[in-house]
């Protein structure tokens, strides 16, 4: 709801602070007096276009400022200003937007600087201003299908339901594009794996096998030196003959004699058994070098095919890991991904499955969502062509169509599009292709009227000059249809007819005053007798007479009456 505007150098209006109240607040004046000065500083700081040639003679800036309490704080305006970083703790928002004479301006929202274009969206959620050469929010596709279906309960739980089916059958759809797109980024390397793990496979692999290998080639690259160092040593150990003695034979001399002559003296006893114990070693080793000449084969082709072998293992670590267990370890890895690549193909057949069910399923509530729309519909559309028959257009026709939309989106598989005729025998047309603003604003208050009490779009509404070419009976309900919009929400009226100011909660008076050669605007409430006066005034001209005045009196007294009516309904 909007609370105060406050505005500096704007055109007509020096300073100026006005206080709005919940309700109805009409305002009233002369011609000329700056009415539509107003509406355009509350458009402005909605975001509307305004230009340095609004900003007061004489002076370098103008600025516009308004405080909205937010008690009822859409799911939307709340969204669009925590994404700004906008604080709303203490429920109000301040917006200000300033501009200097070089065309340069700035827009603050709770201290926040930013675009125009998000003061936009902002202010849409904000209040929607209906007035002769305005857009209304009403032409807008998206706020014909909020209206329909904020006016029917039921219709919002079947769409509550489609909406559930609908975001299953798109995380479907987007999880089977997810894993086509996966199979198709993956093929060139199945390919590759597939190689990789036939070429890992095929070598037969043994932990440990390389180092055996190495050892073996070692030993047969030498086979000649090891020959001839088994058999020098076999020699040496063994050898006698009348030019020397093998070791094991003159060590055998040396323990005999060593054992004769213990059997003299022990002083020895020692160095025998050392003897004894080198003999029995030597022995030993004589004989592990004779079995292992004995047990040598050197084949050349043996070496060859052993280094063979260590060269494809070679090849595989070099590509695939460090040791033959690293080898090993990445063939189970590519073993595991193929595994997941060639279960691909499965997933995307189930999630074929799941959204073929999903998509009967869908269609199946869109058509039930589709069809209460049209059960709503008729029910809308019939109260607002009565209604515009009360408003002076009894020959009017109004026809909500419910379409239906190329695709299926998360508010249905159609779309709402809004049908006015004005007299009899014509067709009926889009209410964006209407030409008379006063028949649409009537159009605006007769949807407002009917459905005021379930539209939330916007807290606050302004009607500017609604009344243009009506009077008499049409004017009376005009009056009783903005008393009852204002029973839901907050109106702010611009109007020249008597039986409309009647009905205000708030009436305000705007006057142009000229002092020393300067023109300035002033917004001022009215009390009791005021609005009398500005009553006869307005039904009789300046020229009031006792007759006159009872006679507003009498307006404003049926106007109670009647607003207390429409109160108890």
């Amino acid at each position: 709801m909007l609370k105060t505007l406050t505005i500096w150098n704007f055109a007509l209006l020096e300073h100026v602070q006005v206080r709005f109240e919940s309700g109805l607040n009409i305002l009233t004046g002369e011609t000329g007096a700056g009415k539509s000065i107003l509406i355009g500083a509350i458009g402005a700081v909605l975001g509307k276009r305004i230009t340095a040639e609004s900003i007061r003679t004489g002076c370098d800036w103008l600025r516009v400022e308004a405080v909205f309490s937010l008690e009822d704080l859409s799911a939307e305006l709340l969204e669009i200003l925590q994404e700004q970083a906008i604080d709303t703790t203490d429920s109000t928002l301040v917006i200000r937007r300033q501009l200097s004479a070089n065309g340069r301006g700035n827009i603050l929202i709770n201290g926040c600087h930013v675009t125009l274009s998000i003061l936009r969206q902002v202010g849409a959620h904000l209040l929607d201003i209906h007035g002769q050469n305005d857009s209304l929010a009403l032409l807008k596709p998206e706020n014909q299908m909020r209206l329909l279906m904020q006016f029917d309960d039921t219709a919002q739980d079947v769409l509550k339901a489609y909406q559930e089916t609908y975001l299953a059958w798109k995380d479907f759809c987007k999880e089977y594009a997810r894993r086509k797109k996966e199979a198709h980024d993956t093929e060139e390397r199945q390919d590759m794996l597939l190689w990789q793990e036939k070429e890992i496979a095929d070598a037969k692999l043994k932990v440990g096998e390389d180092v055996r290998l190495e050892k073996e080639i070692e030993r047969l690259s030498h086979a000649e030196r090891i020959s001839h160092y088994v058999e020098e040593s076999y020699r040496l150990f063994n050898n006698n003959t009348r030019e020397e003695s093998g070791i094991i034979s003159a060590l055998s001399t040396v323990k005999r004699n060593l054992d004769d002559l213990s059997q003299y003296d022990d002083a020895l006893e020692n160095a025998r058994k050392l003897v004894e114990e080198s003999y029995i070693s030597l022995q030993e080793a004589s004989d592990e070098i004779r079995d292992y000449g004995e047990g040598l084969r050197f084949d050349p082709n043996a070496l060859n095919v052993l280094q063979e072998r260590m060269d494809k293992i070679y090849r595989l670590r070099k590509k695939y890991g460090a040791t033959i267990e690293e080898v090993i370890s990445y063939q189970q890895k590519i073993k595991r991904e193929l595994s997941s690549m060639q279960n691909l193909d499965a997933d995307l057949s189930d999630l074929k499955k799941q959204i073929a069910v999903s998509y009967q399923q869908l269609k199946e509530r869109a058509s039930r969502l589709t069809e209460q729309r049209m059960h709503a519909a008729g029910i809308l559309e019939k109260g607002i062509e009565e209604r515009l028959s009360s408003l002076g257009m009894p020959d009017a026709h109004f026809h909500i169509s419910v379409l239906e939309s190329e695709n299926y989106t998360k508010d249905g598989h159609d779309f709402v599009e809004m049908l006015f005729s004005a007299n009899a025998g014509q067709a009926e047309k889009p209410l964006n292709k209407i030409a008379s603003g006063g028949e649409l604003s009537r159009i605006a208050l007769a949807i407002k009227t009917v459905a005021s009490t379930k539209d939330d779009a916007v807290s606050s509404m302004v009607f500017d000059e609604i009344d243009a070419g009506i009077g008499g009976k049409t004017a009376q309900m005009v009056a009783e249809c903005i008393a009852i919009v204002s029973q839901h929400k907050q109106v702010l009226c611009i109007t020249h007819l008597p039986q409309i100011a009647c009905m205000a909660d708030n009436h305000l008076y705007i006057t142009k005053n000229t002092k020393e050669g300067s023109t300035n605007t002033t917004v001022d409430p009215l009390a009791e007798d005021a609005r009398v006066k500005e009553i006869a005034r307005m039904a009789s001209g300046d020229n009031m007479t006792t007759a006159s005045l009872e006679n507003a009196k009498e307006m404003l007294a049926h106007a109670r009456t009647k607003k207390e009516k429409l109160s108890a309904m």
